[in-house]
């Protein structure tokens, strides 16, 4: 792939965003990381991702340089919309944990890139931000509202303001600020701790966490009480109970 590296290693896979000068967000970038995350969701010796940008920034958003005076053809517009949808929906669906190590700053398309991964660990020099109105654009405020909530939402939206990595972890958003030295040491390690975990009973919470999102308490109850029914069937279920009531390690199989 031209601006996607991968790295497999015991069940850690690591996805390099790589499209020198700032990781911007083009068709050929969002092309390959679907068909990455899609091939994530298959594979049987990944059971955690890794989501990172080369360089000193996650991800900046569209490339304003390439579209400033272009002109579209008719359609255009939508397929590149649609394509951009798509992208949130392959890590949001995406069948294995993914951990955001935001590197830099993840701006417009580059926060809903993170905000779309499981779980947000960024650098003390990332930040996200929301452009887009200094720039003739809209866009990203969705992705925003589901970890920035309504009033930090909003400052973003009509501001443009960056929200550095200190205050997102000081607001819970993120679950770690550290060093950029650290930060894939950090992903690293809580990726390793997942990888650990039964990829069965893995899959399933992500699944359940993903479709309770938008569920009121009553059906997101049930539909998680359902998954444990599901869960429950599984061998790596009946070897978790078995290894906690024996007092030894669990020895998955994923089945």
């Amino acid at each position: 792939m031209q601006y996607v590296k991968l790295q497999v290693e015991n069940f850690v896979a690591v996805v390099t965003m790589d499209a020198p000068p700032v990781n911007a967000v083009s068709a050929g970038l969002m092309d390959e990381l679907i068909a990455t995350f899609d091939q994530m969701s298959d594979r049987d010796d990944v059971r955690v991702v890794v989501l990172t940008g080369a360089g000193k920034i996650f991800c900046a958003g569209a490339d304003i340089k390439s579209r400033a005076g272009k002109t579209f053809e008719p359609g255009e517009r939508w397929t590149h919309s649609r394509r951009a949808r798509e992208l949130s929906y392959s890590i949001i669906e995406c069948k294995k944990p993914v951990i955001a190590a935001i590197n830099g700053p993840a701006l417009g398309a580059g926060l809903g890139i993170a905000v779309s991964c499981d779980i947000l660990m960024c650098s003390e020099n990332a930040s996200l931000g929301l452009p887009e109105i200094d720039v003739g654009l809209m866009g990203g405020g969705r992705h925003a509202m589901r970890v920035c909530g309504h009033s930090l939402t909003r400052r973003m939206m009509l501001t443009g303001d960056r929200i550095t990595g200190a205050e997102l972890y000081r607001r819970g958003i993120v679950e770690a600020c550290v060093p950029l030295e650290e930060l894939m040491t950090t992903a690293m390690a809580m990726a390793t701790r997942i990888a650990a975990k039964s990829p069965v009973a893995s899959r399933t919470a992500k699944h359940a966490a993903a479709t309770i999102e938008n569920m009121t308490l009553r059906d997101g109850y049930r539909f998680e009480q359902n998954m444990t029914a599901e869960l429950g069937q599984s061998e790596d279920s009946r070897e978790a109970m078995r290894a906690f009531a024996e007092k030894r390690p669990p020895v998955f199989t994923g089945r």
